[in-house]
């Protein structure tokens, strides 16, 4: 298991209002569960415009044979093609902080914001984020800790397949 966490520490922003997140990362939770609920890794994502919905996507590596469906990949590819003035606008909320591919994808459309359910499981690079001037919010949420605990220790040989190890 890659766990980068004392190479990349991101802050928690504790003053942050979790309720405004609530219902956002309920959302990465629900896709995540439809990812485990059909074989797949339970990672789940979203991105939200101006207080809206406008991509959901979960982990389809193992459903679909893919080498890039990642939770994040698959949303931003379900919000469809977007303006640079929507992502200008945009937060990108993800069950897992996303990895190396999925931080590419954030960076090359200028999404401004990055929720994450959870970092302790898998640190992707955060820091590099943020130096490059994305917002980056750690949830520190319970049930996505969880839920990737459980599934790394039932599936180790696929959640080593996901991260590339």
């Amino acid at each position: 298991m890659r766990n980068d966490q004392t190479d990349d520490v991101v802050s928690n922003d504790q003053t942050d209002d979790v309720v405004s997140h609530g219902p956002f990362i309920e959302a990465a939770i629900g896709e995540a569960r439809k990812g485990l609920a059909s074989g797949g890794i339970p990672i789940g994502s979203v991105l939200v415009i101006d207080g809206e919905i406008v991509g959901r996507g979960h982990n389809k590596r193992v459903q679909q044979g893919s080498s890039v469906l990642h939770a994040e990949m698959d949303c931003l590819e379900n919000a469809g093609r977007l303006s640079a003035s929507d992502y200008s606008r945009s937060t990108l909320y993800s069950t897992l902080s996303p990895c190396d591919m999925c931080t590419g994808a954030a960076l090359l459309y200028k999404i401004p914001r990055v929720v994450v359910g959870e970092n302790k499981t898998f640190q992707g690079p955060q820091r590099y984020m943020q130096e490059r001037g994305v917002e980056v919010t750690i949830l520190d949420n319970a049930e996505c800790v969880a839920m990737m605990e459980d599934f790394i220790q039932a599936r180790p040989e696929l959640w080593n397949e996901d991260i590339g190890e």
